[in-house]
């Protein structure tokens, strides 16, 4: 099986087929173009996203023998699901840029952002429904997993004693859940129960690590498309400042300080930056993040023997280098 030349030629099918799903719909008389549907394809088509999902649930795929067509529809609303809860978090979060672009709600406003959100959601669910209504079941849980864990999130800001419990919970609802349901959605029509269970729980571990390197990447200033420090900047205790508020109280004041201001200055988000870098909170999360990814790889247990199976643990080691090679870069 040569994995690199399939899953190259997959994520061309799921481009194709998202092109598709996202042409202008029936608006009714009167009205010129679809501006629920130009806005899902400013933020689904042509920006840069990374196709991790559909890439999963490829892989996945083929580890259980799954054909390549049947699991095209499961890749696309995978990045669907995805896609619609990053037009929601755009609008909670106030952001003004995603992947180097403006995001849909600093170009078309909350409303059209949140609407072509649910729009989204419900056309990949509606395709899961032609494929196989157990998809819709699982689908539907982790849309509700990933909804409950963006209101923790919410709740969660500005909060330095938040227990690290409650961030990895946020951590597994956002992202790992929809990484375990990849795996989970291709077992599931391999008619396969013991690797619906290790998909699901190498997915889980894997987003939680894929979230903690996300969290490394604002500290380090190596995440494309964001400003650095955007988690200080929007009060949202990240792995990286939980760790460095617990090691140096000093900053901790400094950090509830910035917090109490409606607006903190870049001038003072780069020197509390700074400060959280010094206290070697970010090696302590890669540590961390490593424990995710050795858990993950446990998890797939025999089935890391096939090709596919051998891809993910390579694709779940890349993850833990590339993060090693920026902190030390960093450090150089």
């Amino acid at each position: 099986m040569d994995v690199a030349h399939e899953l190259t030629e997959f994520l061309g099918q799921v481009e194709q087929r998202l092109t598709e799903l996202l042409a202008d719909g029936d608006v009714g008389p009167d009205v010129k173009g679809d501006t629920l549907m130009d806005a899902a394809r400013h933020l689904c088509l042509g920006a840069g996203g990374k196709r991790a999902r559909p890439m999963l649930v490829r892989l996945f795929g083929g580890v259980v023998g799954v054909p390549a067509a049947r699991l095209v529809d499961v890749g696309v609303a995978a990045e669907m699901i995805h896609s619609a809860s990053l037009l929601h978090d755009d609008v909670v979060d106030a952001g003004m840029f995603r992947r180097g672009r403006p995001t849909v709600n600093a170009r078309w406003g909350n409303i059209v952002a949140v609407m072509s959100g649910d729009l989204i959601l419900s056309t990949a669910l509606s395709r899961l429904s032609l494929l196989d209504a157990r998809l819709v079941q699982s689908g539907l849980a982790i849309v509700t997993e990933m909804t409950r864990a963006a209101i923790a999130e919410v709740e969660a800001r500005g909060d330095m004693n938040l227990p690290l419990t409650r961030l990895r919970y946020i951590a597994e609802g956002k992202t790992g859940s929809l990484f375990g349901w990849c795996g989970k959605a291709a077992a599931t029509l391999a008619d396969q129960p013991e690797a619906q269970a290790r998909f699901d729980a190498f997915g889980r571990h894997l987003g939680v690590a894929f979230q903690i390197a996300d969290d490394i990447r604002d500290i380090l200033g190596t995440d494309v498309g964001k400003p650095r420090y955007a988690d200080v900047h929007s009060r949202t205790p990240s792995l990286p400042i939980l760790l460095a508020v617990s090691r140096d109280e000093s900053l901790r004041r400094k950090l509830k300080d910035a917090w109490a201001f409606s607006v903190i200055t870049p001038e003072r988000t780069r020197e509390i930056g700074a400060a959280i870098e010094a206290t070697g909170a970010v090696e302590a999360s890669m540590e961390k993040m490593n424990v995710e990814i050795e858990a993950a790889l446990d998890k797939l247990g025999p089935f890391a023997n096939d090709a596919a199976g051998a891809e993910l643990m390579s694709w779940a080691h890349r993850l833990s280098e590339g993060i090693a090679e920026q902190v030390k870069g960093r450090a150089a």
